[in-house]
């Protein structure tokens, strides 16, 4: 694959996590990849590993899974239309064929003694452990702007995600560009998409547009509505803990979570610190509807 496709999928790929519910075409989405759709279908799979199709009924079934869970008072046709399937019949379909259950059977499935993909990594199960025995802390509600980020995108939650954060690194040096302000962006929900599976993107927050665009790109984070939590450990811990929150915290607070992609943001990045030790704030989108 060369820079010219990566970075024009990547546009792609930013166009559809903006808003999962609109009707995202194959034709549209080759032209805001600048392809003729034949093209834009083998060039997609080539970069990303799938079809735009597959990829676009797994975020949309991860988003169902995720509303299904934690508004357990949404009524399922509203979770339907924010996923961007045209019937219930259909999305009852597609939510089975992922999940294996039906949408009402795992609205009622507990979540709390579900197996859980991620405590098949020992150092996670650790953090498991340890996160469960303390209590989570009260987030600010914040309205937080948008932010124009460089970023690098990463398949699979686990240390592999270090070797993005260094090329990030490497690509700031070069450019002469700040490297002090960094997200991490989380796609995935690790208590039920496989680590391997999930996706990550790691960004540091740039002043001025790229220049050259490639294996780095650039796009925005989007504002809004987030809870913000503080939060600190070491590697094993996060991704528990964030689990938590969203088990926890989420279904209690009244609000509704929404289709942007949760972050954090580093003070303490573990993927590069020597002693795999974090301090961040997390932000999970929220809303009122």
């Amino acid at each position: 694959m060369n820079k010219l496709q990566q970075s024009r999928i990547n546009d792609v790929l930013f166009y559809i996590h903006q808003d999962i519910s609109r009707d995202l075409t194959a034709g549209e989405l080759a032209k805001v990849a600048s392809y003729s759709e034949q093209h834009f279908h083998r060039t997609f799979q080539r970069v990303v590993g799938e079809s735009v199709n597959q990829y676009i009924r797994r975020i949309r079934m991860e988003y169902a899974a995720n509303q299904l869970m934690f508004d357990p008072q949404a009524r399922v046709i509203d979770i339907v239309n924010k996923s961007g399937f045209s019937s219930a019949s259909s999305f009852n379909r597609a939510f089975k064929s992922v999940f294996h259950m039906s949408p009402k059977q795992w609205r009622q499935h507990d979540l709390q003694v579900s197996d859980k993909p991620y405590l098949e990594d020992k150092d996670i199960a650790l953090g498991y452990q340890h996160a469960t025995t303390q209590s989570l802390p009260t987030p600010k509600i914040l309205d937080v702007p948008s932010r124009m980020a460089a970023y690098v995108r990463h398949t699979g939650y686990n240390r592999s995600i270090s070797n993005a954060w260094l090329l990030l690194q490497a690509w700031a040096k070069a450019e002469n560009r700040d490297f002090s302000i960094q997200y991490g962006l989380h796609h995935s929900n690790p208590a039920w998409v496989a680590l391997d599976k999930c996706r990550y993107v790691a960004c540091i927050e740039i002043e001025k547009p790229l220049t050259v665009r490639g294996v780095v790109n650039q796009f925005v984070i989007p504002g809004g509505l987030h809870a913000v939590f503080p939060l600190s450990g070491v590697y094993g811990e996060l991704l528990p803990k964030l689990s938590l929150i969203l088990e926890h915290w989420l279904p209690e607070s009244g609000f509704k979570l929404r289709a942007t992609p949760a972050y954090v943001q580093y003070l303490k990045n573990h993927f590069i610190d020597q002693n795999e030790q974090f301090e961040l704030d997390f932000y999970l989108p929220i809303g009122f509807f």
